[in-house]
């Protein structure tokens, strides 16, 4: 039945490991496993499927079994037959394992980019664009002045710094919990083919971002988690570049941005997928406060977050398709082809 979401998932992982393995040899680099929340990504992602499945088997056991000893293991043995199948672990395991491989591709890729298109900057016709689409006005500028420089810096740091722990922690979310197995293989492929997607894009527009190219901008900013970040990342970069750091990667890419192209997938997951509608408004909102802080900091131009957008509309929508799901002519509804009930939108 998911044959489609097995085949998109290997091959794009796969394709993602051959070219990252392919640069590096060219280039005469080694391959990376960047460190990230809670530690290198082979270690992180095994402790967040261990976590899930005690966060899923043992409070409910507890709960259930009303803090009595005798019937808890009964119990878990319960829970774990009919939640954790044999489809259910195929999907985590398959899900995780094309992630790990896409995203350490991803990332050594990124970190490539210096070396293979270092003469190839559109950081100046990506400025120009953004000045002529707001009549003269730099993005930034106008948001510094709507929203100010000192509590909105703070506030919109702390949101946009959210997606890194979001990333592992949404896809542990969708792969574990998700009502319908075919859920959890639209949330995975549609991840691995937006971070492709998007290390594509990087390739074929690569920039730094105007906070990297145009500082100046920013230099009003209160201190910030964000723009500490920011600073972190200019000199890993330099130190990269220059050689002076063989075992780390540089990640400073602006074209295309990937946080607004994950952070509305999840918004769109959670659209199709959750019943809460509470959830629901908190990922379209915190979407759109993303959008506002890549701008507001100066991670990326109005275009680069164009283009997070599409590449997030075109991975969910062929995520869909590999793992079985029936739009709509709308495409305001769903169904999953093993499943017959409709996914539960509330109507306007």
């Amino acid at each position: 039945m998911y044959r489609r979401a097995y085949a998109l998932l290997v091959g794009v992982a796969a394709t993602m490991g051959l070219l990252a393995i392919g640069t590096a040899m060219w280039l005469g680099k080694p391959l990376v496993d960047p460190d990230g929340f809670l530690g290198p990504s082979w270690l992180r992602l095994p402790m967040l499927i261990v976590g899930a499945f005690l966060v899923d088997v043992v409070p409910r056991t507890v709960w259930h079994a009303r803090f009595r000893f005798g019937p808890m293991l009964g119990l878990a043995r319960q829970r774990v037959r009919e939640h954790w199948t044999r489809d259910r672990i195929t999907l985590v395991i398959l899900g995780v394992a094309c992630f790990y491989i896409t995203y350490v591709s991803y990332r050594n890729l990124k970190s490539f980019l210096p070396f293979v298109q270092a003469d190839r900057m559109y950081d100046r016709e990506l400025y120009l664009l953004d000045r002529a689409l707001l009549l003269g006005h730099d993005p930034a500028t106008l948001l510094h002045a709507v929203f100010g420089t000192t509590t909105s810096a703070h506030v919109l740091s702390y949101i946009y710094l959210l997606f890194l722990p979001m990333v592992p922690i949404g896809l542990i979310i969708w792969l574990v919990w998700s009502r319908n197995i075919s859920f959890g293989y639209w949330f995975a492929t549609s991840q691995v083919l937006a971070w492709t997607l998007g290390t594509l894009s990087y390739y074929a527009l690569p920039t730094v971002g105007p906070g990297f190219e145009y500082s100046w901008l920013f230099a009003d900013l209160d201190v910030t988690p964000s723009s500490q970040l920011m600073e972190s990342l200019q000199y890993g970069r330099q130190a990269v570049v220059l050689g002076v750091s063989t075992g780390s990667v540089q990640s400073v890419a602006g074209f295309a941005s990937l946080h607004c192209a994950i952070t509305l997938l999840w918004a769109l997951m959670a659209q199709y997928t959750l019943r809460s509608r509470v959830i629901r408004w908190l990922l379209w909102a915190n979407f759109g406060i993303t959008v506002i802080a890549t701008l507001y900091f100066g991670w990326h131009y109005l275009a680069d977050d164009v283009a997070g957008i599409m590449i997030a509309l075109l991975s969910f929508y062929i995520g869909g398709i590999a793992s079985g799901q029936v739009f709509d002519k709308h495409l305001t509804h769903s169904h999953p082809t093993s499943d017959s009930s409709l996914i539960p939108i509330d109507a306007d």
